[in-house]
């Protein structure tokens, strides 16, 4: 796995806290868990694409969003997933999967 940047981290743990969620960090990724849901947050391109979970946000820099984002889609994993790109001025963009990327702050 790519190595975790702090900036990162702390762009995703803030874009989580403002949606309402609890953020808290494992040894390479964060646990952001609101209500009954749990979303793993995976820091930076992944050198595999994680198999297991049911909601999983792949968080990393905006020059490499649409590279993950084609990864985890040709993986075709089972859980919900998606990319958030991260720009330098904490703006940020999410990807999905089957739709278009949506301007977020």
């Amino acid at each position: 796995m790519a190595a975790v940047t702090t900036p990162l981290a702390e762009h995703a743990s803030s874009i989580f806290a403002d949606l309402g969620y609890t953020v808290s960090r494992t040894d390479d990724e964060l646990r952001a868990e609101r209500k009954w849901r749990v979303v793993h947050v995976t820091l930076s391109e992944p050198a595999t694409i994680p198999t297991e979970g049911q909601l999983r946000c792949f968080v990393t820099d905006s020059e490499s969003a649409t590279t993950t984002y084609r990864r985890v889609a040709m993986e075709d994993p089972e859980y919900d997933w998606a990319v958030i790109a991260v720009e330098d001025d904490d703006d940020y963009e999410v990807y999905r999967p089957s739709s278009e990327p949506t301007a977020e702050q």
